[in-house]
């Protein structure tokens, strides 16, 4: 009996114990509050619409996902506010503009916006848009349309086969970038940049748009890492920017020119990029100063690797390797008579041509243009260069 004691006066505190307790501590033990300031997540599969779900998102912003599928539009998607990521599940979400009238299937912009009277203070922050499929056909329009947001996002998305252009930046001022897409087989630009700031393109495929990407009137882009294949007409088109990097880019068999930088571009570097089979031209400086093109191979260019424009000056070409597809033991892939390689054309003036190899072209390696001053072309391989005769 006096072992039993101690147990039965426990007891009985352990009862006056949770008879104090406050109410309610118990159930909060079973069911934690929920973390504030969170938003739950807008699962579109529970609304009859993707824009019914795209619309639930509350004013402050937060998240769609969107479930496997394949979605039909007749009439474009609109995100109008900030702070959102739009998510897919990969490719398994397909969202189909089946409109014929030139629309567009996302369009993103502020509610009030007007593209006859663009006002900087209703831009949008911090779009994202990832992990979904979007096609569309030759009679729709943009794939994605964007006007003033500012830090934008794309990425992981497949655009393809719209009217016009596949991604459309329009004044996407502060930080616009898209990465990791595959953008194809659409009518105009893959990439459109109007009025843009500190862009990043990085990590894309493009592929028979009918330019890959266009950037005008811009500051401070950046490019690298992106495959361009078999353009319709241009690869990359640079227009009224500055202070820009096009770099570590594989660029082949464009129908026309690989690079063009036009209207009063300067300081753009184009360095580490391979410029492959392209059908009239790689580089095109139209209107240029200042900018760089250096350790750039140029191999099987047609007609003409390189050209420095009447309109163009101030600028080194440096370190790079024009050439044919030589392989060694006076072997090579494709033969030049078929396969022409060409060189660097100077028509402009103050241009340094240094340290490059010009190798098994059917052109000759420089040719200075009549008006072309101060111009210095040293320390160069020449060799094997020059139209040949078939045997």
């Amino acid at each position: 009996m006096r072992r039993t004691l101690p147990f039965a006066a426990l007891g009985l505190i352990a009862c006056a114990f949770f008879a104090l307790r406050a109410p309610g501590q118990a159930n909060q033990a079973a069911s934690p509050q929920k973390l504030p300031g969170a938003r739950p997540v807008v699962e579109a599969i529970d609304y009859p619409s993707l824009q019914a779900a795209i619309d639930a998102v509350p004013a402050e912003g937060g998240v769609v996902r969107l479930p496997p599928g394949k979605f039909e539009i007749a009439e474009p998607l609109v995100i109008s506010r900030g702070d959102v990521l739009l998510a897919g599940s990969g490719p398994a979400t397909h969202i189909v503009n089946t409109n014929t009238a030139g629309e567009s299937a996302l369009v993103i912009r502020h509610p009030d916006f007007n593209a006859d009277k663009p006002d900087r203070k209703l831009n949008l922050w911090r779009i994202q848009v990832a992990d979904l499929q979007i096609t569309g056909n030759e009679k729709s329009g943009h794939g994605i349309e964007a006007h003033g947001i500012n830090e934008i996002f794309i990425h992981g998305v497949t655009v393809s086969r719209h009217g016009t252009h596949g991604i459309l930046l329009d004044y996407c001022y502060e930080d616009p970038r898209v990465s990791d897409s595959l953008i194809t087989y659409n009518k105009q630009s893959g990439l459109e940049i109007v009025g843009c700031h500190d862009i990043v393109v990085c990590g894309n495929h493009f592929e028979e748009n009918l330019d890959a990407l266009r950037c005008l009137d811009a500051y401070n882009l950046c490019m690298s890492g992106n495959n361009i294949d078999d353009h319709l007409r241009h690869g990359v088109v640079i227009e009224n920017t500055y202070g820009s990097v096009v770099s570590g880019n594989m660029i082949e068999e464009c129908q026309d020119t690989g690079i063009i930088l036009d209207r009063d571009c300067y300081g753009i570097t184009i360095s580490a990029n391979v410029i492959a089979h392209e059908m009239k031209c790689g580089i095109d400086l139209r209107d240029a100063h200042g900018c760089a093109v250096t350790g750039n191979s140029f191999p099987l260019v047609h007609h003409r690797a390189v050209v420095i424009g009447k309109e163009s000056g101030r600028i080194p070409v440096v370190g790079n390797a024009f050439s044919d597809s030589y392989i060694g033991t006076a072997q090579t892939k494709r033969p030049q008579l078929n396969d022409p390689a060409g060189g660097l054309v100077i028509e402009g003036s103050n241009v340094t041509a240094v340290a490059n190899t010009f190798s098994g072209l059917a052109t000759k390696a420089v040719e200075k243009a009549e008006g072309a001053e101060d111009i210095v072309v040293e320390l160069n391989i020449d060799v094997d260069n020059g139209p040949k005769k078939a045997p």
